[in-house]
Protein backbone atom coordinates (compact mmCIF):
# COMPACT_ATOMS: atom_id res chain seq x y z
CA UNK A 1 0.00 0.00 0.00
CA UNK A 2 1.78 3.18 -1.35
CA UNK A 3 -0.86 5.61 -2.04
CA UNK A 4 -0.94 9.05 0.13
CA UNK A 5 -3.61 7.69 2.99
CA UNK A 6 -5.21 10.48 4.85
CA UNK A 7 -5.88 10.42 8.67
CA UNK A 8 -7.66 12.17 10.70
CA UNK A 9 -8.75 12.05 14.63
CA UNK A 10 -12.33 11.77 16.48
CA UNK A 11 -13.63 12.07 19.52
CA UNK A 12 -16.14 9.81 19.03
CA UNK A 13 -15.83 5.99 20.05
CA UNK A 14 -14.78 3.80 17.49
CA UNK A 15 -17.19 1.90 16.35
CA UNK A 16 -17.98 -1.65 17.63
CA UNK A 17 -17.07 -3.54 14.35
CA UNK A 18 -13.70 -2.77 14.66
CA UNK A 19 -13.64 -5.08 18.00
CA UNK A 20 -12.47 -4.10 21.81
CA UNK A 21 -9.03 -2.38 21.62
CA UNK A 22 -9.30 -1.27 18.61
CA UNK A 23 -8.08 2.63 18.32
CA UNK A 24 -8.58 3.42 14.69
CA UNK A 25 -11.62 2.45 11.73
CA UNK A 26 -11.28 2.73 7.94
CA UNK A 27 -13.50 4.99 5.89
CA UNK A 28 -13.43 5.33 1.70
CA UNK A 29 -11.98 8.55 2.78
CA UNK A 30 -9.05 7.44 4.72
CA UNK A 31 -8.36 6.25 8.53
CA UNK A 32 -9.97 7.72 11.76
CA UNK A 33 -7.70 7.51 15.18
CA UNK A 34 -10.73 7.50 17.97
CA UNK A 35 -9.05 9.16 20.84
CA UNK A 36 -10.55 8.24 24.45
CA UNK A 37 -10.63 11.16 26.70
CA UNK A 38 -7.52 10.56 28.67
CA UNK A 39 -3.91 8.99 28.05
CA UNK A 40 -4.73 10.66 24.10
CA UNK A 41 -0.58 10.95 23.89
CA UNK A 42 -0.65 6.76 23.56
CA UNK A 43 -3.62 6.38 21.77
CA UNK A 44 -2.25 8.08 19.17
CA UNK A 45 0.63 6.60 19.47
CA UNK A 46 -0.75 3.51 19.02
CA UNK A 47 -3.12 4.16 16.02
CA UNK A 48 0.10 5.58 14.60
CA UNK A 49 1.53 1.95 14.69
CA UNK A 50 -1.82 0.35 13.92
CA UNK A 51 -1.41 2.30 10.85
CA UNK A 52 1.65 1.70 10.00
CA UNK A 53 1.52 -2.43 10.63
CA UNK A 54 -0.94 -2.02 7.79
CA UNK A 55 1.58 -1.62 5.25
CA UNK A 56 0.69 2.24 5.17
CA UNK A 57 4.37 3.97 3.35
CA UNK A 58 2.56 7.56 3.10
CA UNK A 59 -0.17 9.44 5.35
CA UNK A 60 -1.14 12.83 5.75
CA UNK A 61 -2.54 14.08 8.49
CA UNK A 62 -5.98 16.56 8.34
CA UNK A 63 -8.07 18.21 10.60
CA UNK A 64 -7.80 21.01 13.23
CA UNK A 65 -7.19 18.63 15.91
CA UNK A 66 -3.86 17.90 15.13
CA UNK A 67 -1.75 19.98 17.68
CA UNK A 68 2.24 20.30 18.44
CA UNK A 69 1.58 17.25 20.98
CA UNK A 70 -0.66 14.77 18.70
CA UNK A 71 1.53 15.20 15.57
CA UNK A 72 4.43 14.35 17.32
CA UNK A 73 2.64 11.24 19.37
CA UNK A 74 1.56 10.00 15.49
CA UNK A 75 5.29 10.55 14.41
CA UNK A 76 6.29 8.64 17.50
CA UNK A 77 4.58 5.48 16.36
CA UNK A 78 4.31 5.50 12.78
CA UNK A 79 8.42 6.10 12.41
CA UNK A 80 10.34 2.92 11.71
CA UNK A 81 13.91 2.58 10.55
CA UNK A 82 13.04 1.72 7.33
CA UNK A 83 10.76 4.78 7.04
CA UNK A 84 11.67 7.68 8.72
CA UNK A 85 9.72 10.44 6.47
CA UNK A 86 6.41 8.83 5.65
CA UNK A 87 4.08 11.79 7.48
CA UNK A 88 2.90 15.16 5.47
CA UNK A 89 1.93 17.08 8.81
CA UNK A 90 -1.13 18.80 9.11
CA UNK A 91 -1.01 22.79 9.50
CA UNK A 92 0.18 24.70 12.40
CA UNK A 93 1.47 28.16 13.90
CA UNK A 94 4.69 28.56 12.75
CA UNK A 95 6.49 28.37 16.65
CA UNK A 96 4.69 24.58 16.66
CA UNK A 97 5.83 23.74 13.39
CA UNK A 98 9.49 24.66 13.86
CA UNK A 99 9.38 22.86 17.46
CA UNK A 100 8.51 19.94 15.89
CA UNK A 101 10.61 19.79 13.20
CA UNK A 102 13.57 20.65 16.16
CA UNK A 103 12.51 17.05 17.44
CA UNK A 104 12.32 15.14 14.48
CA UNK A 105 15.79 16.38 14.04
CA UNK A 106 17.40 15.67 17.53
CA UNK A 107 15.36 12.37 18.13
CA UNK A 108 15.91 10.99 14.09
CA UNK A 109 19.84 11.75 14.45
CA UNK A 110 20.02 9.85 18.00
CA UNK A 111 18.07 7.22 16.24
CA UNK A 112 20.36 6.63 13.84
CA UNK A 113 23.70 6.66 15.82
CA UNK A 114 21.76 3.90 17.64
CA UNK A 115 21.19 1.94 14.66
CA UNK A 116 24.29 2.02 13.43
CA UNK A 117 26.53 -1.40 12.78
CA UNK A 118 29.46 -1.34 15.07
CA UNK A 119 31.56 -1.80 11.85
CA UNK A 120 30.49 1.62 11.06
CA UNK A 121 30.49 3.69 14.85
CA UNK A 122 33.82 3.23 16.28
CA UNK A 123 34.71 5.48 19.31
CA UNK A 124 36.39 7.97 17.11
CA UNK A 125 33.93 8.17 14.54
CA UNK A 126 30.98 8.45 17.38
CA UNK A 127 32.99 11.46 18.95
CA UNK A 128 33.43 13.00 15.49
CA UNK A 129 29.32 12.79 14.57
CA UNK A 130 28.23 13.94 18.24
CA UNK A 131 30.71 17.23 18.04
CA UNK A 132 29.81 17.58 13.86
CA UNK A 133 25.99 17.25 14.70
CA UNK A 134 26.15 20.07 17.48
CA UNK A 135 28.38 22.28 15.40
CA UNK A 136 26.01 22.46 11.92
CA UNK A 137 23.14 23.88 15.02
CA UNK A 138 25.64 26.44 16.28
CA UNK A 139 29.30 26.30 14.56
CA UNK A 140 30.15 29.98 15.83
CA UNK A 141 29.36 28.86 19.89
CA UNK A 142 30.83 25.40 19.87
CA UNK A 143 34.43 24.50 20.93
CA UNK A 144 35.40 20.99 21.02
CA UNK A 145 38.36 18.66 21.50
CA UNK A 146 38.93 14.52 21.19
CA UNK A 147 41.67 12.85 22.51
CA UNK A 148 41.95 9.15 22.06
CA UNK A 149 44.20 6.44 22.25
CA UNK A 150 47.77 6.51 24.14
CA UNK A 151 46.66 9.88 24.59
CA UNK A 152 43.61 9.23 27.00
CA UNK A 153 46.36 6.86 29.22
CA UNK A 154 48.90 9.95 29.32
CA UNK A 155 46.24 12.49 30.81
CA UNK A 156 45.02 9.78 33.38
CA UNK A 157 41.89 8.59 31.85
CA UNK A 158 42.10 4.90 33.33
CA UNK A 159 38.46 3.96 32.79
CA UNK A 160 38.04 5.14 29.13
CA UNK A 161 41.92 4.00 28.25
CA UNK A 162 41.58 0.65 30.52
CA UNK A 163 38.06 -0.32 28.73
CA UNK A 164 39.00 0.64 25.33
CA UNK A 165 42.84 -0.69 25.26
CA UNK A 166 41.64 -4.23 23.63
CA UNK A 167 40.27 -3.03 20.64
CA UNK A 168 42.56 -2.29 17.65
CA UNK A 169 40.18 1.06 17.07
CA UNK A 170 41.07 3.21 20.13
CA UNK A 171 38.82 4.80 22.44
CA UNK A 172 38.02 8.41 22.52
CA UNK A 173 36.68 11.09 24.56
CA UNK A 174 35.10 13.92 23.03
CA UNK A 175 34.58 17.30 25.19
CA UNK A 176 32.47 19.81 23.59
CA UNK A 177 31.69 23.25 24.95
CA UNK A 178 28.72 25.08 23.77
CA UNK A 179 28.72 28.87 24.63
CA UNK A 180 26.66 31.17 23.41
CA UNK A 181 27.84 34.07 25.18
CA UNK A 182 31.53 33.77 24.13
CA UNK A 183 32.58 34.83 27.21
CA UNK A 184 35.45 32.45 28.46
CA UNK A 185 34.43 33.27 31.67
CA UNK A 186 31.04 32.60 32.01
CA UNK A 187 30.06 29.79 34.05
CA UNK A 188 29.27 26.48 32.84
CA UNK A 189 25.41 25.73 33.95
CA UNK A 190 25.33 21.82 33.36
CA UNK A 191 28.01 19.18 32.20
CA UNK A 192 26.39 16.58 30.13
CA UNK A 193 28.06 12.83 30.11
CA UNK A 194 27.17 10.32 28.31
CA UNK A 195 28.55 6.47 27.83
CA UNK A 196 29.74 5.75 24.89
CA UNK A 197 30.64 2.06 24.36
CA UNK A 198 30.05 1.51 20.28
CA UNK A 199 30.31 -2.18 21.28
CA UNK A 200 30.39 -4.15 24.23
CA UNK A 201 31.08 -7.87 24.09
CA UNK A 202 31.74 -7.90 27.76
CA UNK A 203 35.33 -8.34 27.93
CA UNK A 204 36.85 -11.38 29.75
CA UNK A 205 33.16 -11.60 31.61
CA UNK A 206 32.20 -12.62 28.14
CA UNK A 207 27.62 -11.97 27.00
CA UNK A 208 26.14 -14.77 25.91
CA UNK A 209 25.60 -14.50 22.03
CA UNK A 210 21.63 -13.29 22.80
CA UNK A 211 22.93 -10.46 24.69
CA UNK A 212 25.45 -9.80 22.86
CA UNK A 213 23.34 -8.98 19.57
CA UNK A 214 21.92 -5.84 20.87
CA UNK A 215 25.32 -4.40 22.57
CA UNK A 216 25.77 -2.33 19.44
CA UNK A 217 22.96 0.04 21.67
CA UNK A 218 25.56 0.68 24.40
CA UNK A 219 26.27 3.69 23.13
CA UNK A 220 22.63 5.50 23.99
CA UNK A 221 24.20 7.51 26.77
CA UNK A 222 25.82 9.70 24.09
CA UNK A 223 23.10 9.60 21.86
CA UNK A 224 20.57 11.01 24.32
CA UNK A 225 23.12 13.44 25.84
CA UNK A 226 24.00 14.93 22.65
CA UNK A 227 20.47 14.88 20.61
CA UNK A 228 18.95 16.16 24.25
CA UNK A 229 21.65 19.45 23.76
CA UNK A 230 20.70 19.73 20.38
CA UNK A 231 17.41 19.82 20.73
CA UNK A 232 17.74 22.42 23.82
CA UNK A 233 19.75 24.72 21.32
CA UNK A 234 16.99 24.39 18.78
CA UNK A 235 14.73 25.64 21.60
CA UNK A 236 16.83 28.57 22.04
CA UNK A 237 19.53 27.12 24.77
CA UNK A 238 21.08 30.06 26.46
CA UNK A 239 23.33 28.37 28.79
CA UNK A 240 27.01 27.68 28.42
CA UNK A 241 26.79 23.39 28.44
CA UNK A 242 29.95 21.05 28.80
CA UNK A 243 29.26 17.58 27.28
CA UNK A 244 31.79 14.91 27.67
CA UNK A 245 31.01 11.66 25.96
CA UNK A 246 33.25 8.65 27.04
CA UNK A 247 33.49 6.29 24.06
CA UNK A 248 35.05 2.50 23.58
CA UNK A 249 34.62 -0.72 22.47
CA UNK A 250 34.84 -3.40 24.86
CA UNK A 251 36.72 -6.24 23.43
CA UNK A 252 38.65 -9.26 23.89
CA UNK A 253 42.22 -9.24 22.63
CA UNK A 254 45.56 -9.76 24.50
CA UNK A 255 45.45 -6.34 25.67
CA UNK A 256 42.31 -6.37 26.63
CA UNK A 257 41.82 -5.11 30.67
CA UNK A 258 41.46 -8.08 32.51
CA UNK A 259 39.24 -9.28 35.96
CA UNK A 260 42.05 -8.51 39.35
CA UNK A 261 43.36 -5.30 37.56
CA UNK A 262 43.56 -2.05 39.34
CA UNK A 263 42.90 1.31 38.03
CA UNK A 264 43.68 4.59 39.85
CA UNK A 265 41.46 7.43 38.86
CA UNK A 266 42.92 11.14 38.70
CA UNK A 267 40.34 11.90 41.93
CA UNK A 268 42.93 9.12 43.81
CA UNK A 269 39.86 6.85 43.86
CA UNK A 270 41.06 3.17 43.08
CA UNK A 271 39.04 0.55 41.64
CA UNK A 272 39.50 -3.74 41.54
CA UNK A 273 37.92 -5.00 38.20
CA UNK A 274 35.74 -7.82 39.62
CA UNK A 275 33.83 -7.71 35.94
CA UNK A 276 35.27 -6.61 32.71
CA UNK A 277 31.29 -6.06 31.90
CA UNK A 278 30.11 -3.51 33.99
CA UNK A 279 32.55 -1.03 32.04
CA UNK A 280 30.29 1.65 31.37
CA UNK A 281 30.72 2.78 34.89
CA UNK A 282 34.49 3.03 34.34
CA UNK A 283 34.57 5.47 31.43
CA UNK A 284 31.55 7.60 32.84
CA UNK A 285 33.60 7.95 36.38
CA UNK A 286 36.41 9.75 34.01
CA UNK A 287 33.80 11.56 32.69
CA UNK A 288 32.72 12.59 36.01
CA UNK A 289 35.68 14.22 37.25
CA UNK A 290 35.59 16.06 34.46
CA UNK A 291 32.17 17.81 34.59
CA UNK A 292 32.95 18.10 38.46
CA UNK A 293 36.31 19.96 37.19
CA UNK A 294 34.50 22.04 35.06
CA UNK A 295 32.62 23.77 38.11
CA UNK A 296 29.04 22.90 36.27
CA UNK A 297 25.97 23.71 38.81
CA UNK A 298 24.38 20.72 37.50
CA UNK A 299 25.77 17.50 36.23
CA UNK A 300 23.68 15.17 34.26
CA UNK A 301 25.29 11.31 33.18
CA UNK A 302 23.35 8.87 31.05
CA UNK A 303 24.08 5.50 30.44
CA UNK A 304 22.69 2.01 28.89
CA UNK A 305 24.18 0.95 32.59
CA UNK A 306 22.46 -2.24 34.52
CA UNK A 307 19.77 -4.73 33.15
CA UNK A 308 19.24 -4.46 36.52
CA UNK A 309 17.17 -1.27 36.04
CA UNK A 310 15.35 -3.06 33.20
CA UNK A 311 14.22 -5.80 35.38
CA UNK A 312 13.22 -3.27 38.21
CA UNK A 313 11.12 -0.78 35.52
CA UNK A 314 10.77 -2.30 31.98
CA UNK A 315 11.31 -1.14 28.68
CA UNK A 316 9.19 1.67 29.05
CA UNK A 317 10.79 3.59 31.59
CA UNK A 318 14.46 5.47 32.57
CA UNK A 319 15.50 4.85 35.78
CA UNK A 320 16.69 8.13 37.94
CA UNK A 321 19.17 8.18 40.61
CA UNK A 322 20.04 11.39 42.99
CA UNK A 323 21.14 11.82 46.34
CA UNK A 324 19.42 15.66 45.37
CA UNK A 325 15.97 15.03 46.21
CA UNK A 326 14.52 18.45 45.34
CA UNK A 327 16.67 17.72 41.55
CA UNK A 328 14.81 14.58 41.45
CA UNK A 329 11.11 15.73 42.00
CA UNK A 330 12.10 18.79 39.44
CA UNK A 331 13.15 16.67 36.69
CA UNK A 332 10.19 13.97 37.29
CA UNK A 333 8.08 17.05 36.73
CA UNK A 334 9.95 17.45 33.53
CA UNK A 335 9.40 14.26 32.57
CA UNK A 336 5.70 14.36 33.30
CA UNK A 337 5.05 17.56 31.48
CA UNK A 338 7.46 15.82 28.29
CA UNK A 339 5.43 12.73 28.66
CA UNK A 340 7.98 10.74 29.27
CA UNK A 341 8.30 8.08 31.79
CA UNK A 342 10.86 8.12 34.17
CA UNK A 343 11.16 6.46 37.56
CA UNK A 344 13.18 6.74 40.89
CA UNK A 345 15.17 4.05 42.01
CA UNK A 346 16.96 3.80 45.45
CA UNK A 347 20.33 5.62 46.02
CA UNK A 348 22.12 6.38 49.30
CA UNK A 349 25.60 7.56 50.36
CA UNK A 350 26.73 3.80 51.51
CA UNK A 351 25.94 2.34 47.93
CA UNK A 352 29.57 3.97 47.36
CA UNK A 353 30.59 0.75 49.71
CA UNK A 354 28.16 -2.20 48.52
CA UNK A 355 30.96 -3.36 46.47
CA UNK A 356 34.39 -3.64 48.75
CA UNK A 357 38.09 -4.60 47.60
CA UNK A 358 40.55 -6.11 49.63
CA UNK A 359 43.09 -4.38 47.30
CA UNK A 360 41.62 -1.25 46.21
CA UNK A 361 38.92 1.53 47.59
CA UNK A 362 36.35 -0.80 45.70
CA UNK A 363 35.18 -3.35 43.35
CA UNK A 364 33.19 -2.18 39.80
CA UNK A 365 30.82 -5.00 40.55
CA UNK A 366 30.36 -7.81 43.03
CA UNK A 367 31.88 -10.58 41.69
CA UNK A 368 28.18 -12.27 40.94
CA UNK A 369 26.21 -12.94 37.56
CA UNK A 370 24.40 -9.50 36.91
CA UNK A 371 26.02 -7.78 39.90
CA UNK A 372 24.26 -9.42 42.53
CA UNK A 373 20.72 -7.51 44.10
CA UNK A 374 20.64 -3.88 44.19
CA UNK A 375 22.92 -3.79 41.22
CA UNK A 376 21.41 -0.35 39.79
CA UNK A 377 21.89 1.16 42.90
CA UNK A 378 25.14 0.33 43.55
CA UNK A 379 26.50 1.47 39.84
CA UNK A 380 24.60 4.62 40.58
CA UNK A 381 26.99 4.02 43.99
CA UNK A 382 29.92 4.07 42.50
CA UNK A 383 29.42 6.56 40.05
CA UNK A 384 29.19 8.96 43.14
CA UNK A 385 32.44 8.67 43.77
CA UNK A 386 33.37 10.97 41.12
CA UNK A 387 31.39 13.51 41.65
CA UNK A 388 32.38 16.20 44.47
CA UNK A 389 30.08 18.64 45.88
CA UNK A 390 28.49 15.81 48.12
CA UNK A 391 26.88 14.70 45.24
CA UNK A 392 24.24 17.17 45.26
CA UNK A 393 22.89 18.55 41.68
CA UNK A 394 24.06 15.53 40.09
CA UNK A 395 21.41 13.07 38.60
CA UNK A 396 22.14 9.71 36.96
CA UNK A 397 19.82 8.31 34.64
CA UNK A 398 20.02 4.24 33.52
CA UNK A 399 18.63 4.00 30.08
CA UNK A 400 15.86 1.21 30.47
CA UNK A 401 13.94 2.72 28.00
CA UNK A 402 16.10 3.57 25.21
CA UNK A 403 15.25 0.39 23.14
CA UNK A 404 12.62 -2.16 22.04
CA UNK A 405 14.21 -5.39 21.15
CA UNK A 406 11.12 -5.93 18.97
CA UNK A 407 7.87 -4.42 18.54
CA UNK A 408 4.84 -3.63 20.64
CA UNK A 409 1.37 -1.73 19.90
CA UNK A 410 3.57 1.64 20.13
CA UNK A 411 6.72 1.56 18.17
CA UNK A 412 8.41 0.16 15.95
CA UNK A 413 11.24 -1.76 17.25
CA UNK A 414 14.68 -0.14 18.01
CA UNK A 415 15.61 3.34 19.25
CA UNK A 416 13.04 4.99 21.27
CA UNK A 417 14.55 7.97 22.01
CA UNK A 418 12.86 7.90 25.31
CA UNK A 419 14.75 10.48 27.54
CA UNK A 420 15.63 13.30 24.75
CA UNK A 421 12.55 15.78 25.42
CA UNK A 422 12.83 15.75 29.16
CA UNK A 423 16.57 16.60 29.44
CA UNK A 424 16.26 18.97 27.23
CA UNK A 425 13.43 20.64 28.93
CA UNK A 426 15.43 20.28 31.82
CA UNK A 427 18.42 22.49 30.70
CA UNK A 428 16.21 25.12 29.39
CA UNK A 429 14.18 25.12 32.57
CA UNK A 430 16.40 24.68 35.06
CA UNK A 431 16.77 28.03 36.76
CA UNK A 432 20.56 27.94 38.18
Amino acid sequence: MNSMIIVQLSNQPVPAIWGDGSVVSTQESGITIHLKGKNNHLTIQQGARAIAVMGVQQCKLVGADWNLEAQWNFHQGFWSHKNQQGVVFAEMDKQSQQQLQNRIKAYQWAKNQIHATPEDLSPLNLAQEAATFICQIAPDKVSYEILSGDELAEKGYVGIHGVGRGSERPPALLTLDYNPSSDSNAPVSVALVGKGITFDSGGYSLKASETMFLMKIDMGGAATVTAALALAMLNGLNKRVKLILCCAENLVSGHAYKLGDILTYRNGVSVEIANTDAEGRLVLADGLIDATASGAKLIVDAATLTGAAMVAVGSRFNALFSLDQALMQRYLSYANQEQEYHWPLPLETWHADECPSSFADTQNSRPVKGGGVGGASNAAGFLSRFVDNDQQTWLHIDLAGVYLESANKYAAAGATGLGIKTLARALIDEAL
